[in-house]
């Protein structure tokens, strides 16, 4: 698949995808179409044949975005830096498999869900093929305890 569609849902009801021409650097050896739903949501790209990141800032916080990859390929790894003050629905489709995840905190540390094709009531565990590693960052880099996150992100 080309295409990958991520949908983000911050706080009660939100949802952003990515989509745009991305120009991360003239040493960037991959390039992307990405397309946002909002005019002030950006996405900063950061890619190699190996690993693509892309930065995502929605002030907010409710939109979509689209990302086509422009070469063969996609790189081996690819990473989303979600600057939001809250993940409660994240998704993401190629078109043919869905997963969504959502993250909350109890005792200072983070509670992430993930599940594929609509299926909340069977989630992924790390041992899944689809399991997605979700980090929480705050402002000082460090792993956040609360949310809504202060000036830090999801990794």
């Amino acid at each position: 698949m080309k295409t990958v569609v991520i949908f983000l849902v911050v706080g009660l009801l939100a949802a952003i995808v990515f989509a745009g021409e991305s120009n991360a650097g003239k040493d960037q050896h991959v390039k992307f179409k990405i397309t946002t739903k909002r005019d002030n949501d950006t996405v900063e790209v950061r890619a190699d044949k190996e690993k693509a990141v892309f930065i995502v800032k929605s002030p907010f916080g409710i939109s979509q975005a689209i990302i086509e990859r422009t070469e063969e390929r996609w790189p081996d790894a690819v990473a989303l830096r979600l600057h939001l003050k809250g993940l409660s629905n994240f998704r993401a489709s190629n078109g043919k498999i869905t997963l969504d995840a959502a993250v909350g905190t109890r005792d200072e540390k983070a509670e992430v869900r993930i599940w594929k094709d609509g299926k909340e009531d069977m989630p992924l565990d790390s041992k899944s093929p689809y399991w997605m590693e979700i980090r929480m960052i705050g402002a000082d880099g460090k792993s956040a305890k609360e949310i809504p996150l202060k000036d830090g992100y999801f990794d």
